[in-house]
């Protein structure tokens, strides 16, 4: 059956300096003997900074080149979110690089307000839903994961309860401490109820604004298992995940089939 190998690099940012932060980072993905996909924090290259004016690049911008030139050289699939600026708007914006230099992108939907992102940033619109490897994988960004609609799998549109929207969801965070158990907890309920995977990367360390961050990036299993995590310390961590454990989950206990009806709007 089909597997999945994905790595989580959890580490400290330099605070808004981004040529520094990709030196660090490549460093670490070049240590990483085999993988298929990468996963990079929320603003892997500045940190969670309200200064998008000063720091966002366009889409030709030196970071997401950089993200096509490691992936190409590493024949690995790059995930992450940076500050992007399209026409007058900017964007937390996460990137799927794959090693051909195509790449799909997902602009954070939920800003948080507690800390001025939605008066600095545009939300997004449309989730991101893609594919590697005859896997799904959903990818959303740190305080998309308080909103479980956005989340939600759709019922299953036949009997066989194995066909959903996707695996695995993927979440990229600068979470803080302070609120490390709702991050945590979260991540579970969202494995339970969408019956998937659930891959979330946060990053370590105090910010340029002295919030400090204790990572706790986790794999959590279909049934709420948690299969990796991490607290306080840099950590580069690569698991392999297995079609025939999500299988075997949603056969035995097809609990999507009952689930509610519902749309996005």
């Amino acid at each position: 059956m089909m597997s999945l190998q994905i790595s989580l690099i959890q580490t400290d940012l330099h605070w808004e300096d981004k040529a520094a932060n990709r030196a660090m980072l490549e460093q670490k993905i070049e240590s990483i003997p085999h993988t298929q996909v990468v996963v990079l924090p929320e603003m892997f290259s500045t940190g969670f900074s309200m200064q998008p004016a000063l720091l966002a690049e366009t889409m030709e911008g030196p970071t997401v080149q950089w993200m096509k030139e490691v992936a190409t050289k590493n024949k690995i699939i790059l995930t992450g979110s940076l500050i992007i600026k399209e026409a007058d708007a900017y964007y937390n914006r996460l990137i799927w690089m794959l090693p051909n230099g195509q790449y799909g992108t997902y602009d954070k939907r939920h800003l948080f307000a507690f800390a001025n992102e939605d008066a600095q940033y545009t939300p997004g619109n449309k989730r991101l839903i893609t594919s590697v490897n005859g896997w799904k994988l959903h990818m959303q960004v740190c305080y998309d994961l308080r909103f479980p609609v956005w989340a939600r799998q759709s019922p299953p549109k036949d009997e066989d309860a194995r066909e959903t929207e996707y695996d695995v969801l993927v979440n990229v965070a600068n979470w803080p401490q302070r609120r490390s158990l709702a991050w945590k907890t979260l991540l579970q309920a969202r494995a339970i109820e969408n019956q998937c995977f659930v891959v979330g990367v946060n990053r370590v360390g105090t910010d340029g604004k002295g919030i400090y961050h204790s990572g706790d990036s986790m794999v959590i299993d279909p049934l709420g298992e948690i299969l990796y995590h991490k607290t306080d310390e840099e950590d580069i961590f690569t698991i392999t995940l297995h079609k025939t454990k999500l299988d075997e989950v949603r056969t035995k206990f097809p609990f999507l089939r009952d689930a509610d009806g519902f749309g996005i709007y």
